[in-house]
C-alpha cells in the first residue's frame, strides 16, 4: 500500500513546491511593476484619454481607496506578463515527466504559439480596437451629455476587453489541436465553414461593446485565423495519419 501511495505523495508535493515558487514569482513580478504603477497606468489610460470631455487631463474616482487599488492591480496584471515566461516554466517542469519526448515537442510550440497569440489579441484590441470603440461609445448621441467614466469601471472594461480578445485569437491553437487528435480535419472545416463564422459572429458580439465597429474589428481576423487553422491543420494531417498507421 505505501509503494502505490508514494508515487502520489511525491506527485501532490511537487505540486505544492511549483504552486509556492509561482506565488513567489508572481509578487516579485508585482512588487518590481508597482513601481512603475504610474507610467503602466499612463499606458493603459491612454486610448480613451483623446475622447474625454476634460481635455485628456484623466479619469475620475469616487471612493477614497480606489485609485490606490486600481495601481495595485494594474501592478499585478503587469507583474503576470512580465513574470510570464519564469512561471509558465514552472508549469512546464511539473507536466513534462509525464509526456514523451514527441509530446515534449508540441508542448513547448504550443504554450509559446498560446502566449504569443494571446498577446496578439491583447495588442490588437489595444492599439485597434479600443480607440475606435471609445471614439464611437463617446461620441454617441452628441456632446449635450458628459460622460463620468470611474477608474475601476475603465479598468473593468479593458481587463475584459484584453481578455476576450486575447482568448478569441486562441481560436487556432484549439482548432490545429483538435486536428491533431482527430476530432475534425480539413474536409469538415470547410464544410462547416459558414457555421464557423456564424459562431465568431456570435463570439465577436459577445466579447465586444454593443457598436458594430468593434464586432466587425474582431471578426474579420478571426475569420482569417480561421483560414490559418485550415492550412495548419493540413499540415499536421499526415504525421497524424502516419503515426496511427
Amino acid at each position: 500500500m505505501s509503494d502505490e501511495k508514494q508515487p502520489l505523495t511525491e506527485h501532490l508535493g511537487e505540486l505544492r513546491a511549483r504552486l509556492i515558487r509561482i506565488v513567489f514569482i508572481l509578487f516579485f513580478g508585482f512588487v518590481a511593476c508597482y513601481g512603475f504603477s504610474e507610467k503602466i497606468f499612463e499606458v493603459i489610460r491612454a486610448p480613451i484619454l483623446p475622447f474625454l470631455p476634460t481635455g485628456g487631463q484623466g479619469l475620475h474616482y469616487i471612493g477614497v481607496f480606489e485609485k490606490f487599488m486600481a495601481h495595485l492591480k494594474v501592478s499585478f496584471l503587469a507583474g503576470v506578463f512580465l513574470t510570464m515566461p519564469f512561471w509558465l516554466y514552472q508549469v512546464w517542469k511539473f507536466i513534462a515527466p509525464g509526456l514523451y519526448s514527441k509530446e515534449k515537442k508540441y508542448a513547448i510550440s504550443f504554450i509559446f504559439s498560446g502566449v504569443l497569440l494571446f498577446l496578439s489579441g491583447a495588442l490588437f484590441a489595444y492599439f485597434l480596437v479600443m480607440p475606435a470603440a471609445f471614439k464611437f461609445l463617446i461620441s454617441f448621441g452628441g456632446s449635450a451629455d458628459i460622460p463620468i467614466i470611474t477608474i475601476n469601471e475603465y479598468l473593468d472594461f479593458i481587463i475584459k476587453f484584453f481578455l476576450g480578445f486575447g482568448a478569441a485569437f486562441e481560436i487556432p491553437l484549439v482548432i490545429v489541436f483538435l486536428g491533431m487528435m482527430g476530432v475534425v480535419d480539413v474536409t469538415f472545416l470547410k464544410k462547416n465553414r459558414r457555421w464557423a463564422i456564424l459562431i465568431m459572429a456570435v463570439i465577436s458580439a459577445i466579447v465586444t461593446p454593443p457598436d458594430a465597429i468593434s464586432m466587425v474589428a474582431l471578426l474579420g481576423p478571426l475569420i482569417l485565423l480561421y483560414e490559418i487553422s485550415i492550412v495548419l491543420v493540413r499540415i499536421f494531417e499526415p504525421s497524424k495519419k502516419f503515426n496511427n498507421n
